[in-house]
């Protein structure tokens, strides 16, 4: 399987990221092209575009949209996927967040691991709905679909 090589974030349509959301992001990021499984089904009878791929996130026209290149620049493809199937799941995964990022300053050790144990069942649940919205456009192991769900959280507004 290929993998993706860079990753380039359009949040010019967003307000900033809170510092914490900003870290989740970075870490996010380095550890996505550390290690990711990302391929392009072949399409209308041609060849599976080999890889690596540059990807560009982006929120655009009210949709998610993965825009797919090679490493000389040229298009692979294009996704848009509704954000109605994560608004639900990227709320949640806010308000946990939260909590854990409070818990953090104040709380015992117990109480910090089973937030955190919440939190990493709700970016589960997102990765899974990421993986089975990209079916048939794209296939991705389970850590690659975490890591793109953050920063997917990072490009949806809230409130």
């Amino acid at each position: 399987m290929s993998r993706i090589i860079r990753i380039e974030i359009d949040d010019s349509a967003i307000p900033p990221a809170t510092p914490e959301m900003e870290q989740e992001r970075r870490v996010a990021i380095f550890d996505l092209i550390e290690d990711n499984s990302f391929a392009v089904p072949a399409r209308e009878g041609g060849t599976e575009p080999e890889g690596p791929f540059v990807l560009e996130l982006c929120i655009r026209d009210g949709r998610l949209v993965f825009d797919l290149q090679d490493e000389a620049a040229a298009k692979v493809a294009e996704f848009h996927l509704s954000l109605g199937p994560f608004r639900q799941v990227v709320k949640d995964y806010f308000q946990i967040c939260q909590s854990y990022f409070d818990a953090v300053k104040r709380l015992p050790p117990a109480q910090i691991e089973a937030i955190d144990m919440a939190r990493r069942g709700i970016h589960n649940e997102g990765a899974r709905t990421l993986q089975e919205r990209l079916e048939g456009k794209a296939r991705l192991d389970i850590d690659t679909a975490r890591r793109l769900f953050t920063l997917i959280c990072a490009l949806i507004p809230q409130g």
